[in-house]
C-alpha cells in the first residue's frame, strides 16, 4: 500500500471530496451575504444563526452515516441493514424538531433560557419549521455518499453537491426576490431546498452500485446485526452530537454577552468563513479511513499529504485576516455595515489555527474509526466541548468580554485539548504495524 499509494493518487480521491465540502462551505457566505442586504439584516443574521445552531445539533447523529456507509456496507445484508438503521434514525430525529418547535418548548428555551430578543425568536421559529426536512435529508444523502465514496465514485459526490449549491442559489434569490422573505425565512429556504435535492441525486447516482450490491455474496451474515451497527455507530452519532452542541451552546452564552446582537449578527458570517478553510481538512477523514490500511500502509503518504493542507489553510486565512482582505471579504462580499467589519477582525484572526487543527482532528479520527477504536473520538469531543463550555462561562460570565472574542478564543482552547488528547490512542493504533 505505501508503495502504491502516491501524493497524486491521495489528491485524486481527496478533491472531489474537498470541491464537496468547499460548495458546501460557500452556502454560509452566500446566505449571509443575501440576509445581510436585506431589512433588518443584524436580527435576521442572528436568527438565521440561531435557527441554523437548532438545526445542526438536531441532524448531529446522522452526520456520521457517512462514515459508516463507507466503512460497513459490502454486500446485500450490510446495504440493507444499515439503510434500514438510517431510516429509523432519520424519523426520529425528525419527530424530535417537530417536538422542540411546539411553541411553549420553543419559545422557553429561546427567551427564557437563552435571553434572545422577542424578535428574534420569532423570527427564529419560523425559520426552524422551514428547516424540519433538513435531518432526515441529511442522513439519507450521507448513507447514499458513503457508498459512492467506498466504490471510488467520489467525483459523484461532488457533482451531487454541485446541483445542491445550485440549488441553494436559486431558492435563496426566489425567497429574497420573488417571496420577499424575511432574511431568516430565506436561508432557511434555501438550506431545506438544496439539501432534499442533493439527497434525491445522490440516490440516483448510487442506482448502479444499489444494484450490485444486491446481488454481492452475503460476507456479512452472522457478522452484522444491529446491535453491532449501535455499538460502532452510537460513539460517533455521540460525538457528533456533543460537538455541533457547540454552536447552540455558543449561542446561549453570545445571548448574555456583551454586545450580543453584534456578536450573533457576525457569528454566521465568521463561521461560514472559517468552515470555507476548515473543509479542506473535514474531506480527509474518509480519505484516511479509504486508504490507511488494517496495518497503517498508507500511514506515511497521508501524514504527508495532511501537512501540506495544514501549510495551505493556514497560509490562505492569515492573509485574509491580517490584510485587507478582510475588508474585502466581510464588507464588500458579505455585505456587513463597516461597524460589524471591524467588529469581526479579531475573532477571525483568533480562529487562524482552526482549519490546520481541523486536518489534523480529521486525520486521527481516521486511523481511529479504521481501527474500530471510535470511543476514543468521543471522548475527545467531550473533553474539547467540556473545555469551550468552561472556557465560555469564565469569559462571559466572569471576564465580561465581548461575546465573539470570547466564543472564538474558547473554541481554540477546546479543539487543542481534543486534539492532544487524541494523540496516544492514535499513536497506539498506529504502532499495530510494528
Amino acid at each position: 500500500m505505501e508503495k502504491r499509494l502516491t501524493l497524486k493518487k491521495i489528491f485524486i480521491f481527496w478533491y472531489p471530496l474537498s470541491a464537496t465540502w468547499l460548495m458546501m462551505a460557500l452556502e454560509g457566505p452566500f446566505i449571509a451575504a443575501v440576509i445581510a442586504r436585506l431589512a433588518q439584516p443584524k436580527y435576521n443574521l442572528a436568527a438565521y444563526g440561531v435557527a441554523f445552531a437548532f438545526a445542526l445539533i438536531i441532524e448531529a447523529p446522522v452526520i456520521m452515516m457517512l462514515s459508516a456507509s463507507t466503512a460497513l456496507v459490502k454486500d446485500q445484508v450490510s446495504f440493507f441493514k444499515l439503510r434500514r438503521f438510517t431510516h429509523w434514525l432519520n424519523g426520529t430525529l425528525t419527530v424530535l424538531m417537530m417536538v422542540l418547535l411546539i411553541p411553549a418548548i420553543f419559545y422557553f428555551l429561546t427567551i427564557d433560557l437563552m435571553g434572545l430578543p422577542e424578535e428574534v425568536a420569532r423570527l427564529t421559529h419560523v425559520a426552524l419549521w422551514i428547516l424540519l426536512p433538513w435531518p432526515g435529508a441529511i442522513g439519507y444523502r450521507r448513507f447514499y455518499q458513503g457508498l459512492l465514496i467506498r466504490h471510488n465514485l467520489t467525483r459523484r459526490v461532488a457533482y451531487g453537491t454541485a446541483i445542491r449549491l445550485f440549488s441553494m442559489i436559486n431558492a435563496g434569490l426566489f425567497g429574497a426576490f420573488v417571496l420577499k422573505l424575511p432574511g431568516a425565512q430565506v436561508g432557511a429556504l434555501a438550506l431545506s431546498t438544496a439539501v432534499i435535492i442533493e439527497a434525491v441525486a445522490s440516490r440516483l447516482m448510487t442506482w448502479q452500485v444499489v444494484k450490485k450490491l444486491k446481488t454481492e455474496q452475503n460476507e456479512t451474515e452472522g457478522q452484522l446485526n444491529y446491535r453491532y451497527i449501535f455499538r460502532f455507530y452510537y460513539p460517533l452519532a455521540l460525538t457528533s452530537l456533543i460537538a455541533l452542541a457547540v454552536q447552540p451552546m455558543i449561542t446561549f452564552f453570545l445571548g448574555q454577552s456583551r454586545m450580543a446582537l453584534e456578536s450573533l449578527a457576525v457569528l454566521p458570517v465568521i463561521n461560514s468563513l472559517v468552515f470555507i478553510f476548515r473543509s479542506f481538512g473535514l474531506s480527509f477523514q474518509e480519505v484516511g479511513i479509504t486508504f490507511l490500511g488494517s496495518k497503517n500502509e498508507g500511514f506515511k503518504p497521508l501524514l504527508r499529504f495532511a501537512l501540506l493542507l495544514i501549510v495551505f489553510v493556514s497560509s490562505v486565512l492569515s492573509l485574509i485576516g491580517f490584510t485587507p482582505l478582510h475588508d474585502l471579504w466581510f464588507y464588500t462580499v458579505s455585505g456587513l455595515s463597516r461597524e460589524l467589519t471591524d467588529f469581526a477582525r479579531l475573532p477571525v484572526r483568533i480562529l487562524i489555527l482552526l482549519p490546520a487543527m481541523s486536518v489534523m482532528l480529521s486525520f486521527q479520527r481516521a486511523v481511529l474509526v479504521t481501527h474500530r477504536k471510535t470511543t476514543y473520538i468521543t471522548v475527545g469531543t467531550v473533553i474539547e466541548v467540556s473545555l469551550i463550555a468552561l472556557s465560555l462561562f469564565i469569559f462571559v460570565k466572569h471576564l465580561n468580554w465581548i461575546g465573539a472574542v470570547a466564543a472564538a478564543l474558547a473554541l481554540m482552547i477546546g479543539r487543542t485539548g481534543c486534539n492532544v488528547y487524541l494523540l496516544r490512542p492514535v499513536k497506539k493504533a498506529l504502532m499495530a504495524r510494528f
